[in-house]
This record gives structure tokens, C-alpha cells and sequence, in this order.
């Protein structure tokens, strides 16, 4: 007896749930907190300025990085196809051109937002706008190389929200400490995407992508992240013992300890213990982060500056 086949429609438009996947509220909260840290490094009062703080977080995590969220996965759709076809485009839950025409609507909305902020903020959302497209966007995709991407990922992601906030609080731009303190921790996020590298090396190796995993193999890979991550931190260390903030110094060195105890596991078996040194080891590296934050708005507006 022939058998039959029910046959279902392709759907001509995403549902909003897909829509929301393609976002990928997870990822949203590195870019939100680093935005919190630099409200609160500025030491400024914020009680008046609730509203505009509220919005530029907004606009950090769901607006911006939900924009390159959309834009990385529409230019890597192919690769998506080979590593995680489950995904919402490779799996035409989002149909047609759809991933594309969400992530230009959501730069619109974007800048639309980071206009009623002020210059400033529009000027750094426009920035980070640029990045998010070069990153994942031909012709410059900068993700092709690990160096090079994963640096603009974690300048965009920590740095230029956290100097971002503490402009907008002040209405002018922040000490040198605090901008030594941003740039740091975005240089330091390089060693986090890294390990989100850990699990498209198939695909990546394939499509030509050269992430560090892929380029130096996972073991080295590892250890370039962790030795990325840590001595960053060390320097955060010692430019707020430098200012004399102690407290701050050892908070931070304290979850710098935790994390080298953690990397030390998870040097034994990188592939295998990616996914949890970036629940673990990242909670502890953002916990130092809104610590410096607190460390520094303690600090004097008026001495708050590097050497």
C-alpha cells in the first residue's frame, strides 16, 4: 500500500517567538552589565536620570546586541547549516530574507533610540552598529580571523557601553581610570568569545573561519583565553591599587583567584569543559567588573585619573 505524506506550508513570515530567538536574549546581558558598571563607575547621581539609564541598558542589550545577533546569524547561515542546524534560520523557522530584513529594522530602531539619548550616545550606538555589521558582513568580516573579531566583539560588548554610560551619567567624558578600567575588560572578553569558539570548530574549519580554536588548535586556544582573560584582570588589580582603592584591588584579585582555580580545570579538557567555564569563570570575571565599577565611583570625581 503506497504510503501518503501530509504536506505543511513553509511559512511566508517568522513568529514572533522565532523573531525572539533570532535576538538570542541570552547573549544581551554581557553588553547590559558592562552599561550598569559604567553608571555606576561615573559616581554620579542617578536618582534624576533613572529614565535615560533605563533606556541607554535597553538599548545596549535588546536593541544593539540583539541587532548583531541578528546580523551574525543572517551572514552565517551557511556555517549554522553545517554546526547548529537547529538554528532559527538554517531551520526556516525564520523564512526568506527575513533574518535580514529584522536586522536592518533593528538598526533603525536602534538609532532611533540612541537619538533621544543625546549626541553622545547616538555617536557610540552608531560605532557600535558599525562593528556589529564589519564583524559578521562582507566585505570586512572580521570574524574570519579570531584576532581580529573577537577583539571588536569584546571592545563593543565591554568597553563602549561601559564609557558610553559613564559619559551619558556625567554629560562629559570620564576620568583616564575609568576608560583604562573599560578598556581592560574589553580586551579581557577577548579570552570569553574565544571559548564561545569551542563549539562551531567543525563548521568553522570547513567555511574557512579562522577563530583561535581553529587556527591554533583547542588546547593552545585555551590557554591564549585564559592567559587573556587573566592578565587583564592583574592590570585592573594594579591600576586600582595604584589609585589606592584596596577594597576594590582585592575583591577583584579574589574572583581572579576563583578563576584561575576554574581555568586550571578546564585546561585538562577544553572542548569538553567550554560550555562550563563560560557559566562559571565569566560569572566570576562580570562579578570583578561591577566590583572596579564600585571601587572607582568611590573615587573623587576630581582625582580620579590614571598615575
Amino acid at each position: 500500500m503506497a504510503q501518503t505524506h501530509s504536506h505543511v506550508p513553509a511559512a511566508s513570515h517568522p513568529s514572533p517567538k522565532a523573531v525572539l530567538q533570532l535576538l538570542k536574549p541570552i547573549t544581551w546581558f554581557p553588553p547590559m552589565w558592562a552599561y550598569a558598571c559604567g553608571a555606576v563607575a561615573s559616581g554620579a547621581g542617578m536618582g534624576e536620570r533613572w529614565l535615560p539609564i533605563a533606556l541607554g541598558i535597553v538599548l545596549a542589550g535588546p536593541l544593539l546586541c540583539g541587532t548583531s545577533q541578528a546580523v551574525n546569524d543572517w551572514f552565517d547561515r551557511h556555517v549554522d547549516a553545517i554546526n547548529e542546524p537547529d538554528r532559527v534560520i538554517p531551520s526556516g523557522r525564520m523564512p526568506g530574507q527575513w533574518g535580514l530584513f529584522v536586522a536592518i529594522a533593528m538598526s533603525i530602531l536602534s538609532m532611533a533610540i540612541a537619538a533621544l539619548l543625546g549626541p553622545l550616545v547616538f555617536g557610540a550606538a552608531l560605532v557600535g552598529l558599525a562593528m556589529a555589521w564589519g564583524y559578521s558582513a562582507p566585505p570586512f568580516r572580521f570574524k574570519q580571523n579570531g584576532w581580529l573579531g573577537n577583539g571588536v566583539v569584546g571592545l563593543s560588548y565591554e568597553t563602549l557601553p561601559w564609557i558610553t554610560a559613564a559619559t551619558a551619567a556625567l554629560g562629559h567624558a570620564p576620568s583616564g581610570m575609568t576608560i583604562m578600567v573599560a578598556i581592560l575588560y574589553g580586551l579581557g572578553a577577548h579570552g570569553i568569545l574565544t571559548l564561545n569558539d569551542f563549539k562551531s570548530i567543525k563548521g568553522d574549519h570547513e567555511m574557512g573561519v579562522d577563530t583561535l580554536p581553529v587556527l591554533h588548535g583547542p588546547r593552545n586556544a585555551a590557554r591564549i583565553a585564559c592567559l587573556v582573560m587573566a592578565t587583564t584582570q592583574l592590570g585592573v588589580i594594579l591600576l586600582l591599587a595604584q589609585a589606592g582603592l584596596t577594597t576594590g584591588a582585592a575583591l577583584v584579585g579574589l574572583v581572579l583567584v576563583l578563576q584561575v582555580l576554574c581555568m586550571l580545570r578546564f585546561l585538562r579538557d577544553p572542548e569538553g569543559r567550554a560550555v562550563w567555564y563560560s557559566a562559571v569563570g565569566v560569572g566570576l570575571y562580570v562579578s570583578g567588573m561591577m566590583a572596579a565599577a564600585i571601587a572607582l565611583r568611590s573615587m573623587p570625581l576630581a582625582t580620579a585619573t590614571v598615575g
